[in-house]
């Protein structure tokens, strides 16, 4: 079962303070949920599957209990929020984006660099597979736009800049996987973009909490703000 780190029980303008801002006045925020909308980035069902523990040969069990925790968050904590957060989008008719890591040719040669190292990384998703699509739980309905991006980025990689830009969009809602990866590098090009970004904590999952914990750290009052979903929804005035 997941566990909750004690910054949880803290106010947003406490947590996930890194050295830049120990003594920074945080200022509120201000959403208007006309110009805002809700990204929800990767969660896929190729980064889901988990084989029964006892079905895996001794070697394979040491990485089965590395990732548990992950699926763990996944299962009892990421999947439901986000669906909260599409929830209370589709409720109140804002805007909603999903971007899914895909390439365009069988053998992923459109890949960028970032996606064809050794390693993690290096997954071979063609955008018709099962594998790639989102998972049914936060499945796109009609009228929501699904960008496909070949790279970290949701920015870099397609044309969700422009989109985003071309809607009225102000204030961009973050949510799913990995924190450390595809949130961030999303994140980074966001605020580089000047959109006003809110990364949802309890929403998103990295490999391990540490690292989770960590990269909202960095992110956190530069990049964006990070919130929870309750948090979020108060804000906006849905909560």
């Amino acid at each position: 079962m997941y566990i909750p780190t004690q910054k949880s029980e803290m106010n947003w303008k406490e947590r996930y303070r890194s050295a830049y801002y120990l003594q920074a006045e945080i200022p509120d925020l201000t959403l208007d949920p006309e110009r805002s909308a809700l990204l929800m980035i990767d969660v896929q069902n190729v980064y889901l599957k988990q084989a029964p523990r006892e079905s895996l040969a001794e070697g394979d069990r040491q990485a089965w209990d590395l990732w548990n925790p992950f699926h763990a968050r996944m299962r009892e904590v990421v999947i439901p929020n986000g669906k909260r957060l599409l929830n209370a989008f589709r409720q109140h008719h804002a805007d909603i984006f999903h971007a899914r890591i895909a390439c365009l040719n069988e053998d992923g040669r459109d890949r960028s660099l970032s996606q064809r190292r050794p390693g993690f990384n290096n997954l071979l998703l063609p955008k018709d597979d099962l594998s790639s699509q989102i998972v049914p739980e936060l499945a796109p309905r009609s009228g929501e736009i699904v960008v496909l991006k070949t790279t970290d980025s949701a920015i870099t990689g397609t044309n969700l800049r422009l989109l985003l830009q071309n809607m009225g969009v102000r204030h961009v809602i973050v949510a799913g996987i990995f924190t450390d990866q595809c949130i961030s590098s999303t994140v980074r090009s966001l605020a580089d973009e000047s959109f006003d970004v809110v990364v949802v904590d309890d929403a998103c999952a990295a490999a391990t909490m540490e690292l989770h914990v960590q990269e909202l750290t960095i992110l956190n009052n530069i990049y964006c703000q990070v919130l929870s979903v309750s948090e979020v929804l108060g804000e906006l005035g849905w909560g």
